[in-house]
């Protein structure tokens, strides 16, 4: 079964163009890389798979079901780490996720877990202001998966991470479909079965496709 099926995807911000029907497809259970420069499209297409935005015009299926219009019911499937780690600063780690749980239906009882999962059972009460930019990061991606998605959307989660991060990166994929986005080749390499890139900044040539570089 396909994850996911994108055809022609196309994103338009006035006059600027971000995305130019792009086309992409992803096996369930398949890790795949999205390389570029900055400004090359990649947080736009993933904010678009991730359901957090509407393209202007294309098709994208996700899990059979259509992602503009099923997406309230993609979303309990889908775990999005965003370019920002989006915390609440004030309340502890172990809060932020019990409140990601109050939002979406999820057993509490999952907030150890996760926090042992990346690493964060030591500083569970700390507030996520007071915590390093890494162990922020390592929140968001706890928060991502404690739901149990069957799709990951990461937006360079290595990000601040230390030298365990790639491992991390690992555990957390491991049985779920990955598109990841990263400007560093070799843990594309180490993390995904296929890489694509996108070209030409934001504003993509007409006809322009995603390209396998692997």
């Amino acid at each position: 079964m396909s994850a996911i099926v994108a055809h022609e995807i196309t994103q338009r911000f006035g006059s600027d163009v971000a995305l130019d029907a792009v086309d992409l497809a992803l096996d369930e259970g398949e890790h795949l890389a999205v390389l570029g420069d900055n400004g090359a499209g990649k947080t736009t297409l993933l904010r678009i798979l991730a359901t957090a935005a509407r393209p202007t015009s294309g098709q994208l299926a996700i899990f059979g079901l259509d992602a503009v219009r099923e997406r309230k019911a993609l979303r309990a499937q889908i775990g999005y780490v965003a370019h920002a780690p989006g915390l609440y600063p004030a309340l502890s780690a172990a809060e932020n996720l019990e409140f990601f749980c109050s939002l979406h239906d999820v057993d509490r009882k999952r907030v150890p877990e996760a926090l042992a999962l990346v690493g964060l059972s030591d500083v569970a009460r700390r507030p996520a202001g007071r915590l390093s930019r890494g162990e922020q990061q390592r929140l968001a991606i706890g928060r991502a998966v404690l739901h149990s998605p069957r799709l990951l959307v990461l937006d360079e989660p290595d990000a601040s991470l230390d030298s365990d991060g790639p491992d991390l990166l690992a555990s957390v994929m491991r049985g779920r479909s990955v598109v990841l986005a990263t400007h560093d080749h070799a843990l594309a390499n180490r993390l995904c079965q296929r890489t694509v890139m996108l070209r030409n900044g934001r504003s993509l040539g007409a006809g322009t496709r995603l390209r396998v570089v692997r």
